[in-house]
């Protein structure tokens, strides 16, 4: 079987796309554990392939779990929004309507189209107006940006659960890089006035991962190391960011929540070695998430506000390296250092001189 299939398609496939970019080569269908896939794959090999799905999700699986293997089309084509539309009811059945907006396709329940989808849409037009403004070239999303709004806890628990994404009894939602979905629950409970901006700080959080992977930001193909997706998020969780045309100071773009976790988790035994650890390895963040995501948002925020064509040219060189690549820790380092110097003493001096700045 692995030889036959690699053999079939090694006879007709492909260039590795870019993000944004319509895929080149053929578009085949196969079965994968009962469930038939249609996408155009962007790695086959004897031991792994990589396929992007119609819908926009990325599957990776062994050669020998596919079966009833053949070749569609001689071109990728995504699904239409009317196909996407009728998927998403599939799945959510009975009590759901899809709402669409100039780039967002929301899932929702009946009757709540005005509290959603407008909300999404205004994120994408300010994470576009914030990379414009600093000369960030993005690209066209290649498929329209899928939220989907549980009606509960339970509800969401169970769609996660059913399409192999667990997650954590404390999230509330969050952005999946497999299947290129927000998936969140509605926590207002209309008793709580607290509850509507906790929902809207993970749907803020969450479209600026979706957004970030969808324009050439960051690559869903080679994502960036977490200190730069989760720094990025974090900084838009401010309303100076998410919504720069209205709050303008520089005070406005401050996430204080993360300030405050800075100055009690991370400055106090601040070290070169940190920054040099945080741009080399994901560590910190198995190890203390909390003082990871402060350190992230801080340097983040450091770098935007200070060198800020530097932090870009940063962004696109994390997001151009070769697909499905690992990303060592050297060449972590290199990338950065490349860009901002391998001098750590004066890093963190600057760095943390900046913070210490900040009202």
């Amino acid at each position: 079987m692995r030889i036959a299939v690699f053999a079939l398609v090694a006879g007709f496939l492909w260039t590795t796309c870019a993000l944004g970019a319509a895929p080149s080569g053929g578009m085949v269908q196969l079965k994968l554990d009962g469930r038939t896939v249609e996408g155009i794959p962007l790695v086959w090999n004897a031991d792994q392939v990589h396929l992007l799905g119609r819908g926009g999700w990325l599957w990776e699986f062994d050669p020998d779990e596919a079966t009833d293997f053949r070749k569609t089309s001689n071109r990728f084509r995504s699904y239409s929004v009317s196909e996407f539309r009728a998927v998403l009811l599939r799945e959510l059945g009975r009590g759901f309507e899809v709402s669409g907006t100039g780039h967002y396709l929301v899932a929702h329940p009946r009757g709540q189209r005005d509290k959603w989808a407008g909300r999404f849409e205004d994120l994408y037009r300010s994470f576009v107006h914030y990379f414009s403004v600093r000369r960030f070239r993005l690209e066209r999303p290649q498929f329209p940006l899928i939220g989907i709004v549980c009606r509960d806890q339970r509800e969401f628990f169970r769609y996660t659960a059913e399409r192999g994404l667990p997650v954590s009894p404390g999230i509330l939602g969050y952005y999946s890089l497999e299947s290129n979905r927000i998936i969140l629950y509605d926590i207002d409970d209309r008793r709580d006035l607290d509850d509507w901006h906790k929902t809207a700080s993970i749907i803020i959080h969450e479209a600026t991962h979706q957004t970030a992977f969808n324009t050439g930001v960051h690559s869903r193909y080679t994502p960036p190391p977490l200190w730069v997706a989760e720094g990025l998020a974090t900084m838009f969780e401010a309303p100076g960011v998410y919504d720069s045309r209205h709050y303008t100071r520089q005070s406005d773009r401050i996430n204080r929540a993360r300030l405050r976790a800075f100055w009690k988790l991370v400055e106090p035994n601040h070290r070169p070695e940190l920054l040099a650890s945080l741009i080399a390895t994901d560590d910190l963040f198995r190890t203390n998430p909390a003082a990871a995501y402060a350190e992230a948002w801080a340097l983040s925020f450091y770098l935007v506000e200070t060198q800020a064509s530097k932090y870009m040219k940063y962004l696109a060189r994390t997001a151009h390296r070769p697909p499905f690549s690992d990303y060592m820790a050297a060449e972590r380092t290199a990338d950065f250092t490349a860009i901002f110097g391998d001098d750590w003493q004066m890093l963190q001096a600057r760095f943390l001189r900046f913070m210490a700045g900040l009202e």
